[in-house]
């Protein structure tokens, strides 16, 4: 029973943070507050609410007693999967780093708010190469690798996995919405050449090839 509530804690935290992700939600964050003032605090304010709302799940499968190991990975078998963990970790780094940490983060536009300075790197930039040309969500698949190396797997940790895996799996859809709505033929063509969230689920080079688009020459040179 207690994996359930981590379990539902773990949607309830999903439902947030696509509510709050939602370009419906920005729009009315705009019209309460103004163009200017929503576009320089909601993604701030956006990664506030998603780092203290995904404390709960963590603190309930932590806290709540919990039944018996379902499995421990044996000894020597650690010496493969931690290894695999750091390298998610820094895999994890990475891919902030390349999509620009201080606007992923909202501090950059913080920043413009206050300056009242235009920065042309706040112009959304699509990254197709290096660790997103190998998946198209390396932060989430990432994330997947470090938590299903857990060395002692139990109920509540087993349900906040499937959760969280659950929720990668549909956010991810929705997120790829309104990226094709951002950038349009570029981002189908990435959707055509790179798997979505498993690396090793990519499509055959002839079927990458049939179902590329050509880009259109108006999209910005950066998102390519």
């Amino acid at each position: 029973m207690n994996a359930f509530w981590v379990f539902l804690s773990v949607i309830a935290f999903g439902l947030l943070h696509s509510l709050l992700a939602s370009l419906t939600a920005k729009a009315l964050a705009r019209q309460w507050l103004g163009r200017r003032l929503a576009d320089g605090l909601y993604r701030l304010f956006y990664n506030l609410v998603a780092a203290l709302s995904v404390l709960p799940p963590l603190a309930l499968a932590v806290l709540l007693p919990d039944g018996p190991a379902l499995w421990r990975l044996p000894a020597p078998l650690l010496f493969v999967t931690i290894p695999l963990q750091l390298a998610a970790v820094a895999g994890m780094i990475v891919s902030l780093w390349r999509v620009d940490l201080p606007r992923f983060v909202g501090v950059r536009q913080l920043l413009r708010l206050l300056v009242n300075y235009p920065d042309p790197r706040d112009l959304p930039v699509l990254r197709t190469d290096g660790v997103h040309g190998w998946v198209r969500h390396p932060l989430y698949f990432f994330s997947l690798v470090l938590i299903w190396l857990l060395p002692v797997m139990t109920p509540n940790f087993l349900a906040l996995n499937v959760g969280v895996t659950l929720y990668f799996w549909i956010g991810s859809i929705y997120e790829e919405r309104k990226l094709v709505r951002e950038f349009g033929e570029v981002y189908r063509a990435h959707q055509a050449r790179v798997p979505r969230l498993l690396p090793w689920l990519s499509k055959s080079p002839g079927a990458r090839r049939r179902e590329q688009p050509r880009p259109p020459r108006d999209i910005d040179s950066r998102a390519s």
